[in-house]
């Protein structure tokens, strides 16, 4: 065997959910109705932000990418699981099922730095309202920003770089519902010892840095919150971060499960399933999280709602 850039198998075979035809129907229909769910609620959020002069702010700013990034995130692993569903299992070529994992891997990476930011974000909001103006700056704003998207980039090419030394000379059916990277080296029959170190240490790195952000903020704001006479400023204080804080629960405490967990303690079934929450789930609740639970957003909802119907 030529192993070099070339593979034995061309075509790897997502196997999905489930192989009862009962059961795929069901599921297509409600991950059918999930992706349209999401796709409406991060696209009406993103309009909503841009149109409305009163969400011309940095929280907005950040939130409004990251409804494109869970648009990203859902669209890169939503649409060919739902497909799978009706021809029982999926065949993508092996560069395809790379590329899948690449995007969902950047998508991902991002979505942690812009939780980071929008922490950072509030920090600066409840902690030093008097400097605000200047420490969330349009050009600061920008350089969070860049700094996240260019995060998710480089995480991708990690990846990447370690996918494209795997060589399938074997099984080509992927136990999963979308091209992850540990199903991806049990199907391999190269030397994977280093190349499965090298996303970890890279996504570990960010994992790390991003919650360790997001947690100093948080003792700081509750610090702050704690000494505030006013109970209405500790309300309106917090009534700002319940949204981040559900939204940053929800997303690292489905990560934290399956990366940072010892396999040991769960099974394939129950990775499938809290890695189903994370990829498809968690991309439709934020809208709405962030719509119910924020009062500026259902104010501006509520106007250009008025306004399209008076």
């Amino acid at each position: 065997m030529d192993i070099g850039n070339h593979t034995s198998v061309s075509e790897l075979i997502i196997m999905g959910l489930t192989k009862d035809p009962t059961l795929c129907v069901i599921f297509f229909v409600i991950f059918l109705g999930i992706y349209a769910v999401t796709l409406t609620g991060n696209i009406s959020i993103i309009t909503l932000i841009r149109s409305c002069s009163q969400l011309q702010t940095p929280m907005y700013f950040f939130l409004s990418h990251l409804a494109f990034v869970d648009i990203g995130f859902s669209t890169s692993i939503t649409p060919i699981m739902v497909v799978g569903f009706l021809t029982h299992g999926i065949a993508l070529p092996v560069a395809g099922c790379e590329a899948q994992l690449c995007f969902a891997v950047m998508f991902g990476t991002v979505e942690c730095f812009l939780l980071a930011a929008m922490a950072y974000d509030r920090y600066v909001a409840i902690c030093s309202p008097l400097l605000y103006s200047t420490h969330m700056s349009p050009g600061v704003c920008m350089v969070l920003l860049g700094v996240s998207y260019l995060g998710g980039v480089v995480n991708s090419l990690s990846f990447a770089g370690c996918l494209l030394k795997l060589v399938f000379c074997g099984p080509n059916e992927v136990d999963h519902f979308f091209c992850d990277f540990s199903p991806l080296l049990k199907l391999s029959c190269s030397d994977i010892s280093i190349i499965e170190i090298i996303p970890s240490i890279s996504s570990g790195s960010i994992m790390v840095v991003t919650v360790f952000v997001i947690a100093l903020s948080y003792i700081y704001i509750l610090i702050t919150v704690l000494k505030m006479r006013s109970t209405d400023g500790r309300n309106k204080a917090f009534s700002t971060c319940s949204s981040h804080l559900t939204a940053v629960t929800l997303y690292y405490g489905t990560i934290f499960f399956i990366y940072v967990l010892p396999k040991s303690l769960y099974s394939t079934e129950q990775n499938r399933v809290i890695s189903l929450f994370y990829t498809v789930v968690i991309p439709m609740l934020n809208p709405l999280i962030y719509s119910l639970r924020n009062r500026d957003v259902k104010e501006a909802l509520r106007k250009t709602t008025v306004g399209i119907f008076s």
